[in-house]
């Protein structure tokens, strides 16, 4: 269903219907070659990252964006909104690509989309991306890989546990709401973090 997202009113998403998890979405059953369907959610991460973005469109304004785990493409939307010169939503689910591409539409907005990222991009933003060892190891590599590219580097992210925080710092913070059934909350303190501009730190820490 065509859902406003809470943080950002102005973007409205086909999310799943009210009280539903994310196996619930999935028929409550687990393939191990088949991703969860995270695209049917709008992610704490993501939704704070959102905000960020249309709240600074400067940050992302006629410059080409790279929205990596992007999930619904909310992210991907709110750059495209702000005025980003180009935008591609990069999820390795073509599920959560077809559905990127779908609420890009429903908001009158143009992206691209693709199951691998574009060889450039201006500024990289990844909302709740690290949310187990093995995918925060992956997230962790190809952003510095964009850093080093010369890229600007922004993350949301609520503490899932496995984010990186020594190689970022602290630019804003959000009290995101978000679907008890989802969180098993109501609400999640999510920070957005910029990742920091020494390729000392960077190399120190792979």
């Amino acid at each position: 269903m065509l859902s406003r997202v809470p943080l950002t009113p102005e973007i409205s998403l086909h999310l799943a219907e009210p009280g539903r998890g994310l196996f619930d979405v999935s028929g409550g059953e687990f393939h191990s070659d088949r991703p969860p369907p995270f695209w049917s959610f709008a992610w704490a991460g993501g939704q704070a990252l959102a905000r960020y973005v249309l709240d600074h469109p400067d940050l992302v304004r006629a410059r080409r964006v790279t929205d990596l785990g992007t999930g619904s493409g909310l992210v991907a939307i709110a750059a495209a909104r702000a005025g980003a010169a180009a935008v591609t939503a990069v999820d390795s689910d073509p599920a959560a690509v077809a559905a990127a591409l779908r609420n890009a539409a429903a908001n009158d907005v143009v992206i691209a989309a693709a199951t691998t990222p574009p060889p450039a991009a201006d500024v990289v933003l990844a909302g709740d991306a690290f949310y187990t060892e093995r995918v925060a190891e992956q997230m962790t590599a190809t952003l510095l890989a964009a850093r080093r590219s010369g890229a600007r580097i922004l993350v949301g992210d609520p503490g899932r546990g496995y984010f990186p925080e020594r190689l970022f710092d602290r630019t804003a913070e959000y009290d995101v709401p978000v679907p008890p059934a989802l969180e098993s909350t109501q609400r999640l303190t999510t920070i957005v973090w910029e990742m920091r501009n020494t390729m000392r730190s960077a190399n120190n820490h792979l």
